[in-house]
């Protein structure tokens, strides 16, 4: 492959070249980097780019393949962090101001399992402040009028971009697999605890996942086996898969999507369908319809409780939506609290009866396509925030276009710790999916 076409290769076939010596990581790191340098400028994804030390790691690795050591499945990868995953000696800024800036003195854990794998660092994406729902500066690769959504807005637009094969984000409510879903990438939610938080800036500990965006189900099923703890999921295979049983929650979907994407679904269903797969109709628990104000509510408390040290010295220096965030959890009484984590234990429990019916939920990932920066949003998580909340597995693929020529996207949702089954699903969906469309930017053209 020419030099200058590098940025595209995925982060299965990187490492399938470092590892059989045709492919060179200092030659990837060097494309990432021309990449970075020719875009960034206006989508802005990027906080910090360590070139310099990449490219160090890279010789490094190259020279480790070269003598026949590979040290894992991501030898030679370079991947992007999330401004609020620990990087040793690299400051964390969490997307927010001075008073909260760190510089740590080891990685975070899943950042040192990425190095053990051989994935070379390649800097920090832009993130939300304290990754929660004020918008960022960064800008959707596919019309830079558009928000890239959040909190992980770097991580979504710089895969998309094809200035990093991989990234990772975080998910508390939905900010993985919806900022995946309008930029066209996958993103993949593992079952809460799967992945280690340590080292990384909380939002609501118990609620926060490690995210993971890629440009395909292998990809990130990839990063998945890697990151996992204990490992659980067995590397991406070629090996065909069949037709996952698909159960659609009609009534949650109506009650949300948009016109477009309510009838985007039901043309992927029927896709899927006509591929073999059994598609029916399933209900949620009755549950569901507190999931969102109980999952909220502990949002709000947990936040309160990490901001206290700061936020009674700084609450003036907080933008408007977390600073209203953090001020509301300080009101809520401990019994709502403790409530509120019965109702969610409630709901998971109840959805493994759904799961008997089928193998994975299929709805959308985001009720709209990506909204236009001037609304100031960064996009409704409705379609997320339940599986957050109850830390169910969840993974986006892009699935289409819009009429404006915005990525639309379906969410699968398995039962908890079913990674295995969510992907196995979600590799059978992307083979009958076949999305191949690129940012107009990737192809050289520009979009207004």
């Amino acid at each position: 492959m020419n030099a200058s076409e590098l940025h595209r290769l995925t982060a299965s076939q990187i490492a399938a070249g470092v590892r059989a010596s045709s492919l060179s990581p200092v030659a990837v790191v060097e494309a990432c980097l021309a990449r970075i340098e020719r875009l960034d400028p206006d989508l802005q994804a990027w906080v910090h780019v360590d070139g310099r030390g990449a490219l160090d790691q890279a010789r490094a690795l190259e020279a480790e393949a070269r003598g026949g050591r590979v040290r894992g499945p991501l030898h030679g990868v370079p991947v992007a962090l999330k401004d609020i995953f620990d990087v040793a000696g690299m400051v964390t800024t969490s997307g927010a101001g001075e008073f909260a800036h760190r510089r740590p003195e080891q990685d975070a854990r899943c950042v040192a399992l990425l190095r053990e794998a051989g994935a070379i660092v390649l800097g920090k994406t832009a993130t939300t402040p304290f990754a929660f729902a004020d918008p960022s500066i960064t800008r959707n690769p596919w019309n830079p009028e558009h928000t890239p959504g959040g909190s992980s807005s770097g991580s979504a637009a710089a895969v998309a971009a094809r200035m990093v094969p991989l990234a990772l984000g975080s998910q508390t409510i939905g900010s993985t697999v919806r900022p995946a879903a309008y930029c066209g990438t996958v993103g993949l939610k593992g079952s809460f605890g799967s992945i280690s938080l340590e080292g990384i800036t909380p939002l609501a500990g118990s609620l926060d996942h490690v995210g993971i965006f890629a440009r395909t189900v292998e990809d990130a099923a990839l990063a998945f086996s890697v990151l996992a703890e204990p490992r659980r999921v067995p590397e991406a295979s070629a090996a065909p898969t069949r037709a996952p049983r698909l159960g659609i929650p009609r009534v949650f979907i109506e009650r949300y999507a948009a016109e477009e994407i309510g009838a985007h679904l039901d043309a992927v269903a029927a896709s899927f369908a006509g591929g073999g797969a059994p598609v029916q109709e399933v209900a949620l628990p009755e549950s569901w319809q507190r999931i969102d104000d109980v999952g909220r509510l502990i949002l709000r408390v947990e936040a309160a409780a990490y901001h206290h040290r700061w936020f009674v010295r700084h609450a003036d220096a907080y933008p408007p939506k977390i600073r209203e965030l953090v001020t509301a959890g300080q009101a809520v009484l401990g019994v709502d609290y403790l409530l509120a984590h019965e109702t969610r234990y409630q709901f998971r429990r109840e959805m493994s009866a759904v799961f008997e019916r089928c193998d994975v939920l299929l709805l959308p990932a985001a009720p709209t396509t990506a909204p236009p920066l001037a609304e100031g949003t960064t996009g409704d998580p409705v379609f997320c925030a339940p599986w957050s909340f109850t830390g169910l597995p969840a993974i986006g693929l892009p699935s289409g276009l819009s009429r404006r020529g915005l990525p639309l996207a379906i969410q699968l949702v398995a039962p908890m710790l079913g990674e295995d089954r969510l992907l196995e699903a979600a590799r059978w969906c992307e083979r009958t999916l076949e999305f191949t469309f690129e940012p107009g930017l990737v192809r050289g053209q520009s979009r207004g």
